[in-house]
């Protein structure tokens, strides 16, 4: 990652872009599922570091703007611009077509959406492990200690369930909005989840869906500072402490896997597999298969800009 203001724009073409907005798409409406976290969707996906990058990047420009504009200028044109506009378009399409659809499908065939998801998460732990750097983890074998904390928190937290608050004030709905778009930069955890939890999923799904205008504000402020907030903090962990914050991550996916099993009660407790175990396990594996395309995809246009990268620069020499 690129932690000057001159970092290295990779140049998205006409088709990368409608690309990037289906990315968007996928992350918006994982944003939209409790037990599926956005971060988790954007590594699967392949945009993960080059949107935290770009962010803080973002970020910089507009605080240059304040004092050196001729600065702030240099920052925004070796910012991704395109890869942003693209991600948010997409996530914006998912957010406002499908919060309906998919609060339907999560309340009304949840055994079947847990399922699912089950499959495609407890694959994408994959993710984050292929991104470290195995020299560093045998330099830091304790990175397993913080690996299995990560997890059991993670277990532990997602059991807690709250009852639908009916009428919620403001200031709680931008403090939520706050700590649940942290779920957008942190694979892992799941900002719908921390919703329900706190009794909020309802409220902003029917928000969304009705176009609440005054709600939705309030909310899309306390997402902003947010992501205002954490994203800085990711950022450095990724750049001074990539090994053991890759690890963690891992963590916290494994232990969100709790959200998804099955069979649970209105209350999250978790239960023993019913009688329709195969129609699920049936869902699982369309899940997991569903992400390992995704994965195989992923690398093979990975390699292709590669590829073309190489042959670009074998002309310019």
């Amino acid at each position: 990652m690129n932690k000057g203001d001159q970092g290295t724009r990779q140049t998205t073409g006409p088709i990368g872009a409608l690309v990037n907005v289906v990315r968007g798409f996928l992350i918006g409406m994982a944003e939209l599922v409790p037990g599926i976290s956005g971060g988790t969707v954007a590594l699967v996906v392949g945009v993960y570091e080059r949107l935290i990058d770009s962010g803080m990047s973002l970020m910089r420009g507009v605080k240059h703007l304040v004092g050196d504009r001729s600065q702030a200028k240099r920052t925004f044109a070796a910012t991704d611009l395109v890869l942003i506009a693209a991600l948010l378009a997409g996530m914006a399409i998912a957010v406002f077509s499908m919060a309906g659809t998919m609060a339907n499908f999560v309340d009304n065939h949840a055994p079947i959406a847990r399922a699912l998801f089950l499959g495609m998460v407890a694959v994408s732990i994959y993710v984050p492990f292929s991104m470290v750097d195995r020299s560093e983890v045998k330099k830091r074998p304790w990175v397993w200690i913080v690996f299995a904390v990560a997890a059991a928190l993670t277990f532990v937290g997602t059991g807690v369930t709250s009852a639908t608050q009916e009428s919620p004030s403001m200031p709680i709905v931008f403090v939520a909005a706050a700590v649940a778009v942290c779920a957008l930069v942190l694979p892992g955890i799941s900002g719908s989840f921390f919703l329900l939890a706190v009794g909020l999923y309802q409220p902003v799904m029917a928000a969304v869906a009705d176009r609440d205008l005054g709600f939705m504000a309030v909310f899309a402020a306390g997402a902003m500072t947010g992501i205002l907030l954490f994203v800085r903090v990711l950022d450095y962990l990724l750049e001074n402490h990539r090994a053991v914050t890759l690890v963690t991550m891992a963590g916290l996916m494994l232990g969100s896997l709790r959200a998804l099993w099955p069979w649970q009660d209105a209350d999250a407790n978790l239960l023993a597999p019913g009688a329709d175990w195969p129609a699920m396990l049936g869902w699982f594996a369309l899940g997991a298969a569903a992400v390992v395309v995704t994965l195989v995809a992923e690398h093979f246009l990975q390699k292709d800009d590669r590829d073309q990268v190489d042959k670009f620069t074998e002309h310019v020499e």
